[in-house]
């Protein structure tokens, strides 16, 4: 039975989070089930800072707005993380301090919400024992085994817009011009 879950919304921003947020907290209160958000993607599981996600409260009026309301880290790789000690850097594993947050919480599953980096620690996350429910969400469309996640069609309309508009300008004044967008290493097929 699951009675308590929460969100994590990690890596680069993308149109749609907030209505995904909207769209599980919405329908976890419609079986009874209490939903939070962890502040700030893997940071936040890592320091056990959540705040209660309620359709009436903080996950109102989401769907036009951009961004995320749970904040999001791309630099937290809580099984490979960045410390100082003893002046020197290094690198330790905390997932398992991420479990017990989690296991003291009482949060019976965790959403991932991100790409491929964010779905690779959930994966390892969900081999340690924790329940997960992955959804991809990417601007370059480079999740593993997804045909399209959602931020894509947003980012491809956008530069298609910008794309059009520097078409007209580069013939009027007899220029070329370059518009360089983001996408790791995303591809479209053209068949």
């Amino acid at each position: 039975m699951i009675n308590k879950v929460a969100i994590i919304t990690n890596g680069g921003d993308c149109p749609g989070l907030n209505a995904v947020i909207r769209a599980i907290v919405k329908t976890a209160e419609t079986h009874g089930i209490e939903c939070y958000g962890y502040i700030e993607g893997y940071k936040g599981l890592l320091n056990n800072e959540y705040i209660k996600l309620e359709s009436r409260g903080s996950a109102s009026g989401l769907l036009d707005k951009g961004g995320t309301i749970i904040g999001t880290s791309n630099s937290t790789n809580v099984f490979n993380l960045k410390v100082e000690e003893d002046g020197q850097t290094v690198y330790r594993d905390m997932s398992d301090a991420c479990i017990n947050n989690i296991r003291e919480a009482g949060f019976d599953c965790i959403f991932t919400l991100g790409g491929d980096g964010t779905q690779k620690s959930a994966r390892d996350l969900f081999l340690k024992g924790v329940n997960i429910i992955g959804i991809p969400k990417t601007i370059d469309n480079d999740v593993a085994h997804s045909e399209i996640t959602f931020g894509y069609n947003t980012a491809v309309y956008v530069a298609t817009e910008a794309l059009g508009r520097l078409h007209s300008t580069a013939e009027s004044h007899h220029r070329i011009m370059v518009l360089e967008v983001m996408g790791r290493y995303a591809r479209v097929d053209c068949s």
